[in-house]
């Protein structure tokens, strides 16, 4: 079974977000695990993932 494009929380991998605190800084969603979104930066893929609750996030 693919766990790939499940969609178990509010947002699925791959869509674009912004955080509540910070809305000029897009962000892909990479994973989620446990709640949790792992989000990596849109315009710089090389920088750490962000771990984010749905709460502290925007959709687009």
């Amino acid at each position: 079974m693919k766990l790939d494009n499940m969609v178990i929380g509010k947002y699925k991998i791959g869509d674009t977000v912004f955080t509540k605190i910070n809305p000029s800084i897009s962000l892909i969603v990479k994973r989620y695990i446990d709640g949790i979104y792992y989000c990596g930066f849109q315009n710089d893929p090389d920088r750490w993932e962000l771990g984010l609750y749905a709460k502290a996030l925007v959709g687009s």
